[in-house]
């Protein structure tokens, strides 16, 4: 028998999630909850789950921001997401999808709808390709599990900002990011950090990756734009 898909219902409307949890457990599905941003983000980051219902507006971090902290992290950027919300508004529901919400909900809404794009979510990635273990660009290689970074077989050693930045850049090679863009991706919404703080990881990322810093091979500057990993 095949172990049930277990669901993160993220909401702070008790009678809501008692409701949606309820509809569900009776469709056979594993379903835990969290009323606020930090909780779900806890939760997720401890826990193993195959598709998360998340309000867009919740106590502490927000549902959008929430989508966006899972979507940049390399453990949960495959995690589906269905977004729900009391607005009707077009421009929320552009912003949730842009934010990397699978599918969109508005409130009020039947749990038999809600069931169906559960199930319509999971069908539909169900082929998607998992992104493998080890990311082999050239003499590099990203271990995504152990968050190790080899250089023709040789590990080198990153912080963990410095490999996340790697990892980011190296998942999205060719595209041109700007350093507030970077910030967003790579530090969140950490205090006193400043955009001239990529610069500095960018150096110390070319001193352990690249055979010749001021010529790189791999992380590339786009002048008065910002930085790219090269797709050659």
């Amino acid at each position: 028998m095949a172990e049930p898909k277990h669901i993160l219902v993220v909401d702070d409307e008790a009678d809501l999630v008692e409701l949606v949890s309820y509809n569900l457990r009776k469709e056979g599905f594993a379903v835990d909850s969290a009323s606020d941003g930090e909780t779900a983000l806890t939760k997720i980051r401890k826990g193993r789950y195959d598709l998360v219902v998340l309000d867009l507006m919740l106590p502490g971090i927000q549902g959008i921001e929430l989508c966006r902290i899972l979507r940049n992290e390399p453990e949960t950027a495959g995690l589906p997401i269905i977004m729900l919300t009391a607005k009707g508004e077009e421009v929320d529901r552009i912003l949730g999808l842009e934010m990397g919400a699978d599918d969109y909900m508005t409130k009020p809404f039947s749990p038999r709808e809600l069931i169906a794009r559960v199930r319509a979510v999971l069908r539909r990635l169900k082929g998607k390709p998992i992104p493998e273990k080890i990311l082999k660009i050239a003499e590099l290689e990203i271990d995504r599990e152990r968050y190790t970074v080899s250089i023709r077989g040789k590990q080198v050693k990153l912080s963990a900002t410095e490999f996340k930045l790697l990892l980011f850049l190296a998942e999205r090679r060719g595209k041109v990011f700007s350093r507030n863009q970077l910030l967003d991706a790579v530090w969140h919404d950490e205090a006193f950090v400043e955009p001239r703080t990529v610069d500095v990881h960018i150096r110390r990322l070319r001193s352990h990756i690249e055979e010749d810093a001021a010529n790189p091979k791999y992380v590339k500057t786009m002048r008065g734009i910002g930085y790219l990993f090269n797709e050659k």
